[in-house]
């Protein structure tokens, strides 16, 4: 299976996304009994890219962000040091009930006692995105993107970066470069807005050449009929993965790769840890393995960056899920939401287990 990535661009990859910081109580303790704190600055989408920019590609992030905010220049600082370009405009705070960036409070739980995540998007500044602040033609024109990777997550914040997220597929196709497309269905995005997200996410899809999602995505987002029968055991989870992809595959011919992992809960330190992958007609998977957990949130996101930069990099397809596993198997062992892998070998020795000093 091969995918054409666009030559001679400035960016491997582009990712639109709304960034905000993560709290988390330090050694494994819960937030209500912690008084010590780290904060690190996160999103989903920089998540995923974050595998390309360490190993060193060209990534951009449009965005936004809250001016004259200490919050936003720690962000800004953050995304440097991970060598990420950003682009975005600077919104008014507007008072103390204006605009901020987005504040999620979790811990990473311990052994038997599971982790606990919080939300605070009010006033969230990454919902004002829209594609007038961008120009969007010397992006993918001028400059040139090898992969624009879309999440659910963006194109469901608002009315505003819905828009922005199906310009930039529009735009993205226009020019020639390959669309990568993260389901990610959250119900509160969606509550009072089926219609509008439906157009929005069918639109995408319809142009996108990697598809990312589970079977819950891929029903809820695109109205794809679920499987008949499924069970919560590995076996009856990839079959069922496999019946509705046929389904998907034939309403989004345009898609060449549909993927997603494997993840069953040992407890918070050890999961079993596997992923299955469509490429052309070929199906892919890696059993679940044992994986011991740090820090799971972004495990996911690993694998989807894992996954794109062996596409980028030009690998033969049954390489890609098992960069993208190990990948995302390497972010479970960060603090970070986020892989910070020195080179492609820290990810290929995850892969074959060796975990041996390396001097």
């Amino acid at each position: 299976m091969d995918i054409k990535i666009k030559e001679n661009c400035s960016w491997a990859m582009v990712v639109p996304t709304s960034m905000g910081v993560r709290i988390c109580p330090a050694e494994g303790q819960t937030v209500a009994s912690s008084n010590l704190f780290r904060m690190q600055a996160t999103s989903a989408e920089t998540n995923v890219a974050s595998i390309s920019s360490y190993l060193g590609l060209p990534v951009k992030v449009l965005t936004t962000f809250v001016k004259d905010s200490q919050i936003a220049s720690f962000i800004k600082q953050d995304l440097r040091a991970r060598g990420m370009v950003f682009e975005g405009k600077d919104v008014e705070k507007g008072g103390p009930w204006g605009y901020r960036h987005q504040f999620n409070i979790a811990d990473s739980g311990c052994g038997s006692r599971g982790p606990r995540v919080e939300n605070d998007r009010a006033g969230e500044v990454g919902r004002t995105l829209n594609i007038n602040d961008f120009d969007i033609d010397r992006i993918f024109g001028r400059e040139g993107v090898g992969v624009l990777h879309l999440s659910g997550l963006i194109a469901a914040l608002s009315p505003d970066t819905g828009r922005f997220c199906l310009e930039l597929a529009r735009a993205a196709k226009k020019y020639g470069t390959v669309i990568s497309f993260d389901l990610n269905y959250r119900a509160t995005f969606w509550k009072g807005r089926e219609q509008e997200l439906s157009e929005i996410f069918s639109e995408i899809a319809g142009a996108a050449d990697v598809l990312v999602g589970n079977e819950e995505d891929f029903q809820l987002c695109l109205g794809i009929q679920g499987p008949e029968a499924g069970g919560k055991d590995i076996g009856a989870k990839i079959d069922s993965f496999k019946e509705m992809i046929s389904r998907v595959k034939a309403a989004y011919p345009n898609a060449k790769v549909f993927a997603t992992t494997l993840r069953q809960v040992v407890n918070a330190n050890t999961h079993l840890w596997g992923a299955i992958m469509l490429a052309g007609d070929e199906w892919f998977t890696v059993e679940p393995r044992e994986i011991r957990v740090l820090d799971r949130i972004g495990g996911g996101d690993g694998f989807v960056g894992g996954l794109l930069y062996a596409i980028i990099k030009g690998w033969e397809s049954a390489r890609w899920i098992e960069f993208g596993w190990a990948s995302g198997a390497l972010a479970t062992t960060f603090l970070t939401d986020y892989a910070q892998p020195a080179d492609e070998d820290m990810i290929w020795s995850v892969w074959s287990g060796n975990a041996r000093v390396k001097r």
